[in-house]
């Protein structure tokens, strides 16, 4: 589900800082467009800024971006947020959400991915996919009771996360993916952060209802094409159905 395709290639993380910091920057102007510039009311954008200061992020360029997406001061944030659905190898369904500051541009070259992906194809295939609000975090108490956490929080689902599923749970903790309502998102995140968790990722995302039956062949093939579109520089995240 979302990026979890991408944990095996964490090893060369260190070649794509750039790149990464480039898209937590983005992440940050569009949370502040859509929630407003206050952390404190705007749990995605808690979360973006929380995530660029573990990537040595400067306060100076967190507070621009912040300025830059509520639309504060001379600069003004103009950037389309479109979707691509489509197809990895083996019909592996993939939305793609993009943020461009010009489509023109971005669109072709998103279609010219796809159709260099071997068996790679654009189509719709939202019906494949929930549409929720997804809420990352970690306790530091290893045995906290995720069921009642997410009972209390208001999530309708829960699953556990590990350092290996995502790099920025600690390992030693107790890491969870919340899933709930898109309208809940908010919500669920405040109780987290209210109740002793550290909220890693607060967004609106898309859950997939099944996965395909894949040989470890198959999801490496998957995998890098999916890698391929991830490499985009305007790809803000992807959501694939794949283990």
């Amino acid at each position: 589900m979302g990026r979890q395709w991408l944990q095996a290639k964490r090893e060369v993380a260190g070649l794509r800082k750039g790149q990464m910091v480039g898209k937590i920057v983005k992440e940050i102007m569009v949370a502040a467009k859509l929630g407003g510039p206050d952390p404190d009311g705007n749990p995605r954008l808690f979360a973006a800024i929380e995530k660029a200061r573990r990537q040595s992020v400067t306060r100076d360029v967190i507070e621009r971006a912040t300025k830059k997406g509520a639309g504060v001061g001379d600069e003004k944030l103009v950037m389309d947020h479109i979707v691509f659905e489509g197809y990895a190898p083996h019909k592996v369904p993939v939305i793609v959400e993009v943020l461009t500051d010009n489509n023109n541009r971005t669109a072709p070259e998103m279609r010219l991915l796809f159709k260099k992906g071997q068996l790679g194809a654009p189509g719709s295939n939202k019906f494949l996919f929930e549409h929720v609000g997804l809420v990352e975090a970690h306790h530091p108490d290893a045995g906290t009771d995720l069921e009642g956490a997410a009972i209390e929080a208001g999530a309708n689902e829960v699953e556990p996360l590990t350092h290996a599923q995502n790099d920025d749970i600690p390992a030693g903790t107790a890491g969870a993916r919340f899933i709930a309502d898109r309208t809940a998102t908010a919500a669920v995140s405040k109780w987290l952060a209210a109740n002793g968790w550290t909220v890693v990722t607060a967004e609106i995302g898309y859950v997939p209802k099944q996965f395909p039956q894949l040989t470890d062949a198959q999801s490496q093939e998957a995998g890098e094409f999916l890698q391929s579109i991830e490499d985009h520089d305007d790809v803000h995240r992807i959501w694939a159905a794949i283990k």
